[in-house]
């Protein structure tokens, strides 16, 4: 665990404090290469920007780091913010114009996170602006009749049929949940009880308790062991939650998708709803995951060190972390993207709660 933390703090954060960052745009970039170069810039995404404002923003103890997440605060509503329609656009372009000017919730969900583990540490009223400002976009806008959130909606809110995706609602479930950690607030707490309802009727396969990726009864449906083990872990983790029968699905969900979806210690990344294996690529996100929701669960030492050092092994290295492997365990990305790191400050932050 110290190697863990001692590699993060040494190896990967300062990528994000040097090469990562466009000091003239005042954001990270995208993905850096094995060399610590920046990828040819395509596009610069809100969601990645609020990631890193979370990163910034927590128990990293970084020189400059109080700096670095204000700037990205700023820059959240500097690059990325809709005067005329609201809410935040999914892209913007290398020179700062709109790219993708979509509204998407998993990018509102990260918003509103990041601005609430923000405002938990600094108490500004601006930012606290901000994250009522989100949550009522996506109260207002992205909300449905059912319970659940729409994936995404045009630049001026029309609908593009996308319907509800499971990714989002995870991400928003988690951001409800940030607001909750840091403020007493009836309406999120309302919200979050309703999404979990709702997700326990529409998306959960009944034979395993499994949380699906699309709503039960989709063609093609499959699930992601990653997101299972991410699911348990922030059900299990709320007094509010735990107890209840989104929990209870996905505490009987954990130990099939670990049967079917961890070989030899690496998560696999997709599974179809019988349990078959359509992708057997290991991901470092889905590894962090799968390490931190093993640590709540009791008798599970020897797996979670075995876990512990398996990602120590197999994905971090000197020059920082590897992002994939194939199903052969050849590494099979080679960049590093910048979003990477809040699954890895998430897990070290939850690992350190818990003991």
């Amino acid at each position: 665990m110290a190697r863990f933390r001692q590699h993060f703090a040494e190896r990967i954060v300062p990528l994000w404090q040097g090469p990562g960052w466009n000091a003239e745009m005042a954001l990270p970039y995208e993905a850096l290469d094995g060399q610590h170069r920046p990828l040819p810039v395509q596009r610069y995404r809100a969601m990645a920007c609020a990631r890193q404002l979370y990163l910034f923003s927590s128990r990293i103890e970084q020189p400059g780091a109080a700096e670095r997440a204000a700037a990205l605060f700023r820059s959240l509503q500097r690059h990325f913010h809709d005067a005329e329609h609201g809410g935040w656009f999914y892209s913007i372009d290398a020179e700062g114009q709109p790219l993708d000017r979509r509204k998407d919730l998993y990018t509102h969900a990260f918003i509103v996170f990041a601005c609430a583990h923000y405002w938990g540490k600094v108490r500004e009223p601006l930012v606290e602006a901000k994250l009522n400002a989100a949550l009522s976009i996506v109260a207002e806008r992205f909300a449905r009749d059912d319970g659940l959130y729409e994936a995404s909606l045009d630049e001026d809110w029309s609908a593009l049929g996308s319907g509800p995706l499971q990714n989002p609602q995870m991400h928003l479930a988690e951001a409800f949940l940030q607001t909750l950690a840091v403020r007493e607030d009836e309406q999120v707490r309302q919200a979050l009880l309703q999404l979990c309802e709702a997700l326990q009727v529409h998306f959960i396969d009944p034979a395993h308790g499994l949380m699906l990726e699309k709503p039960r009864g989709a063609v093609d449906n499959w699930f992601e062991p990653g997101h299972q083990f991410e699911w348990f872990y922030l059900l299990d983790t709320s007094p509010l939650l735990r107890g209840g029968p989104l929990h209870g699905s996905l505490a009987r969900a954990f130990a099939y998708a670990e049967q079917q979806g961890v070989t030899d210690s690496a998560v696999l990344a997709m599974l179809d709803v019988q349990g078959n294996v359509t992708d057997p690529t290991q991901r470092i996100w889905a590894q962090a995951e799968y390490l931190r929701a093993l640590a709540l669960r009791p008798g599970s030492e020897e797996r979670l060190l075995r876990q512990l050092q398996a990602l120590e092994t197999r994905f971090l290295h000197p020059g920082g972390w590897h992002e994939c492997r194939d199903g052969n365990g050849a590494v099979s990305r080679h960049d590093m993207p910048s979003t990477t790191p809040y699954h890895l400050a998430t897990c070290l932050e939850s690992l350190r709660q818990l003991g």
